[in-house]
């Protein structure tokens, strides 16, 4: 056979090349659409994102009080980026079921959280105190908040804790011990069993957390949750503690909290 001349040679090389280059596009758009139809696939994504948080919180400024209503979040809370995580106090065993997400506001007053929970099943206390205050709430399932605005004071800071049932229990830590803090902290919470799915709102005065705010100061702070009715209960840290036994009370561990003049 005759060969063929250059142009036309080079001409049906191109065009192979379009086909194969066609064929292995498909190929590989095929494959992404099936790895992010597989449940399990995308699963294990939505479990590595909820697993490796930043060390960082920043909470967006709000010039006036926020009306606290889980239910049905203010707008300002969309000003808020939060962090999330799902993973154990070691920072293993990731559960996108049980993901906490965790947004926050201030205002010179007022310390304001948002905690957004998915779970798997409720084990909560049945009584409190008529203020809704209840003692070791940390026995039950809880969302917890380690508030520390001065570093070099490494073993002082303070501790609040909310359930799904919304109770509550504040807490100052120092070297030796506890003791009730009386912040006069507000909270909102609401509880979707369907959707397996609880909120909470706190409303934190700063003065109970500092006697002088300084809003270009950078705290120390940690989230936590506790989940379930028996060991192995599930213990989750924002920043893992990496201890042996769970254990959230590691301030060396905690991450940062910055408040936005934005």
């Amino acid at each position: 056979m005759p060969a063929w001349p250059p142009e036309l040679s080079r001409y049906c090389c191109q065009i192979d090349f379009l086909r194969y280059a066609g064929a292995v596009l498909r190929q590989l758009l095929t494959l992404v659409l099936l790895l992010g139809a597989h449940p399990m696939m995308s699963e294990t994504r939505q479990a590595i994102s909820c697993a490796a948080p930043g060390v960082e919180i920043v909470a967006s400024y709000v010039s006036h009080a926020i009306k606290l209503d889980a239910a049905h979040p203010a707008a300002e809370w969309q000003t808020a980026r939060p962090v999330s995580f799902c993973s154990d106090w070691q920072g293993k065993n990731p559960d996108p079921e049980r993901e906490t997400q965790v947004h926050a506001l201030w205002s010179a007053e007022t310390l304001y959280l948002r905690y957004e929970c998915r779970y798997r099943e409720l084990y909560v206390f049945g009584d409190a105190d008529a203020n809704g205050r209840r003692d070791h709430l940390w026995d039950r399932d809880v969302a917890e908040a380690f508030l520390q605005p001065d570093p070099s004071r490494e073993h002082y800071y303070k501790e609040f804790e909310v359930s799904p049932n919304g109770m509550w229990i504040d807490l100052d830590v120092f070297p030796g011990g506890i003791s009730d803090l009386k912040s006069g902290m507000q909270r909102s919470v609401v509880l979707n069993e369907r959707s397996h799915t609880w909120a909470a709102e706190l409303a934190i005065p700063m003065k109970a957390v500092t006697p002088h705010f300084d809003p270009g100061a950078v705290w120390r702070a940690n989230f936590y949750r506790i989940e379930g009715s028996k060991e192995p209960r599930s213990y989750m840290a924002w920043q893992p503690t990496h201890t042996p036994a769970p254990n959230f009370h590691v301030p060396s561990a905690f991450g940062k909290l910055r408040f936005s003049r934005h």
